[in-house]
């Protein structure tokens, strides 16, 4: 049997690694692109030739001429988020009708949802997650009660008044209770989202079937995630995490394709970590090295603005991601950014209580417990900006891969040396991969 032409894509941190211009990259020998998981609240800047384009719910396959983008069930979407993002891209020239799909099985978010994700986000006494507030934690909660609007639902306008209508006056009786939050109308919401829904229906298909159709007739598909696996509901650094399953488990649910239809699982880590909002971040770095690698690195969320933090390579958190996903390939990003550090700490294994160990803590608590233990390598000070050969970066840089690939487990695929979609390599052994 030969193995399925199918790949996944994903953070291997959390989240921002750069995963959507590898998506870019990587589309042009891929047919189809399907998102599985997450909102509008991740955002995958793609610069193409100096022009950028920031996409939030779209797949970053729509960006090249020929392939399919796919929203799959897994993604909770934000009809005016889609539909603006939709607009921009045509805007810009960008071919979208007859090849952007929605799944019919999709959850829908809608204003209610917002209202109560950012109450609860600001309300006394709760722990602040750091949420970009679009409403996507509450609309996943629906989901799981079982009391959600899917996609297919939004297309049926009496099922959508009567939905609006319960939910409204559900919502905001809870809502005022808890927080004094203004109410809702729900006769405006209604004939917004009616207006809406007329507008996303042409995009509206059953895309697991699609999407098995497409690799049963030797399609590439390649399925792209979001946010990272350190985020993942399950298997992140919890609470601090999104509400969805951002790791490779998630392309299965979170698009109708059983697991033996994924070929290989290929995760993206930057040269070093960040991460926004609040959560466990052994590696920070507190002095002024961090600020030069955000001014480098132009570590700002893509969606919120907000700036990241920056810490080191974390090595037994790599190890962990590779291990819950399955990863065989790694792409590298932001190897340009380092050009300036004259040493370079990677952490390769933890020491809690006075014990020597690389398994990840389950509780906050462990992880509060945790000293890195670095391993302190020579930084290359040269530039590496726009190489787009192994064999023509630092020997210094060339070390650093290898004792990434070395110490992760997981083969060293691509690596990104600048933001646009040219400043980017691929190593031989991948490359022959993907012709396979």
């Amino acid at each position: 049997m030969t193995q399925p032409r199918s790949a996944v894509i994903l953070g291997a941190q959390w989240g921002d690694e750069g995963k959507g211009k590898i998506v870019d990259v990587l589309s042009e020998k891929f047919s189809v692109v399907a998102r599985y998981a997450g909102g509008h609240n991740a955002g995958h800047t793609v610069i193409i030739q100096g022009k950028k384009f920031v996409l939030q719910l779209i797949p970053c396959g729509v960006l090249r001429p020929g392939c399919k983008g796919v929203i799959g069930n897994g993604v909770v979407l934000d009809p005016m988020a889609f539909l603006n993002e939709v607009k921009k891209l045509k805007d810009a020239g960008l071919p979208v009708d007859g090849q952007l799909f929605v799944s019919n099985r999709a959850q829908v978010i809608l204003p209610y949802h917002r209202m109560i994700e950012l109450a609860a986000e600001n309300a006394p006494g709760r722990t602040k997650i750091g949420t970009t507030s679009r409403g996507i934690g509450p609309a996943y909660e629906d989901k799981m009660h079982r009391s959600g609007l899917r996609v297919v639902d939004l297309l049926n306008s009496a099922l959508l008044r009567t939905h609006i209508e319960n939910a409204c006056h559900e919502k905001n009786t809870i809502a005022h209770a808890l927080f004094g939050t203004e109410p809702l109308d729900p006769k405006t919401m209604y004939e917004e989202y009616a207006r809406a829904a007329e507008q996303v229906a042409p995009f509206v298909t059953d895309t697991a079937v699609m999407l098995n159709d497409a690799i049963r007739n030797g399609e590439k598909v390649m399925f792209e995630g979001a946010q990272g696996a350190l985020l993942d509901i399950d298997h992140g650094t919890y609470p601090f995490v999104t509400s969805s399953s951002a790791t490779a488990g998630g392309a299965v649910t979170g698009t109708g394709v059983g697991p033996t239809q994924i070929g290989t699982v290929i995760g993206v880590t930057k040269a070093y970590v960040t991460r926004v909002g609040e959560g466990p971040f052994p590696t920070e770095i507190h002095d002024d090295t961090a600020d030069l690698l955000r001014a480098r690195g132009q570590e700002y969320g893509a969606v919120t603005g907000r700036p990241r933090r920056c810490g080191w390579l974390d090595l037994p958190l790599l190890r962990y991601s590779n291990m819950i996903n399955g990863t065989e390939w790694l792409v590298v990003t932001k190897m340009d950014v380092m050009d300036e550090c004259a040493e370079i700490p990677v952490c390769t294994g933890y020491k809690i209580d006075g014990k020597v160990t690389d398994v990840i803590p389950a509780d906050m608590r462990g992880f509060d417990a945790i000293e890195p233990i670095y391993t302190k390598l020579k930084g290359w000070q040269a530039s590496t900006e726009g190489i787009t050969e192994f064999d023509k970066l630092p020997k210094l840089a060339q070390e650093y891969l290898h004792f990434i690939e070395k110490e992760s487990g997981a083969k060293i695929g691509m690596v990104s040396t600048g933001p646009d979609r040219e400043q980017t390599m691929n190593l031989p052994a991948f490359e022959e991969a993907l012709k396979a």
